[in-house]
């Protein structure tokens, strides 16, 4: 059972998005909350937080400011933001912050699920939009010698998605065998030894 809180202080988004969840029969929305303030009255009743999915502009503090404020509270939780900002500064403070993922707010609901379980299993999840913004706004700064390819720079996408081979080679329309190639040049290419670093990489502008 994943354990869920909801932060939202847009009464349609917050019903919607609770009713959805808590309709799932491996999901169980403990707190579903308009503001900060209002998730930690009730935090207190919780002994235990999978996932914080919360909106970033909140009254009071905002979301991305909640995020050491919550996992001080649960230490153990993802937090992922629902938001409709998709500009770099909201994205990139909000990784910085400590979020795990960040969604558009119009994403569909059955993605959102999809989504919030690759993040239980310690994989990370973005807007296909979001996780664009974030490779491009990296890209023009390299430290390798030989080019990345196309096909490379959309596995390093995939990667940072927190896509498993299988859901690369299903996206790209590739082999797994392919795809194992891929990562093969692409760790020569950044002189790296695993996706973890590729990511980081990418986050610390290095590609």
């Amino acid at each position: 059972m994943i354990n869920i809180a909801i932060i939202e202080d847009d009464e349609v988004v917050r019903n919607t998005v609770s009713s959805f969840l808590g309709k799932q029969s491996d999901f169980s929305c403990k707190i579903v909350a308009h503001s900060v303030d209002d998730f930690m009255s009730k935090a207190g009743k919780v002994m235990e937080l999978d996932i914080v999915l919360t909106d970033i502009g909140l009254p009071g503090m905002n979301g991305i400011e909640a995020i050491p404020l919550v996992r001080r509270k649960f230490p153990d939780v993802s937090v992922v933001m629902l938001s409709v900002y998709v500009d770099s500064d909201h994205i990139f403070k909000a990784l910085c912050a400590g979020a795990v993922g960040y969604l558009q707010k119009d994403t569909p609901l059955e993605e959102v699920v999809d989504s919030l379980k690759v993040i239980y299993k310690g994989g990370s999840a973005m807007s296909p939009a979001i996780a664009r913004k974030v490779v491009d706004y990296f890209a023009p700064k390299r430290t390798y010698n030989e080019p990345l390819t196309a096909k490379e720079r959309q596995v390093i996408a995939a990667m940072v998605e927190g896509c498993s081979y299988k859901m690369i080679a299903h996206r790209l329309g590739i082999g797994l065998e392919t795809v194992r190639h891929h990562i093969k040049n692409i760790y020569r290419k950044l002189n790296v030894n695993s996706k973890g670093e590729v990511i980081v990489k990418s986050m610390k502008g290095e590609i």
